[in-house]
């Protein structure tokens, strides 16, 4: 059974940080593409950032309105993957969603970040 759970989430103040975490089980955490994608009210659900496979160089790709502020990491020995978020904003509040793809595509439950001072 493919499990991706996430957690780090919560209430920060406009420029502050949090780092989000996906732990993964299930599935062979090293081919996996890895992503985290988040969902506003009223809005369609977007990609953030992505990381590739290690196998294929563990490429990095950011939403042009988080380039510069967050970080997607993965740890393959620890199944888990990151997203760094710093200089929060509040248009960065949604809930955030991790992802895996080979194909096929798995999601997380979601974590809920909130950016208000």
């Amino acid at each position: 059974q493919v499990q991706l759970v996430e957690s780090g989430g919560g209430l920060v103040q406009p420029g502050g940080s949090l780092r989000l975490s996906c732990a993964v089980s299930g599935l062979t955490f090293r081919i996996y593409t890895m992503s985290w994608y988040r969902q506003a009210p009223g809005k369609q659900r977007e990609v953030v950032a992505q990381i590739g496979n290690t196998n294929k160089g563990g490429e990095t790709v950011y939403a042009d309105s988080v380039k510069g502020r967050f970080t997607i990491s993965r740890d393959d020995a620890k199944m888990t993957h990151y997203l760094q978020m710093n200089n929060l904003k509040p248009e960065d509040t949604a809930v955030y969603y991790c992802s895996a793809i080979n194909p096929p595509r798995y999601w997380g439950q979601g974590t809920q970040v909130t950016v208000s001072s």
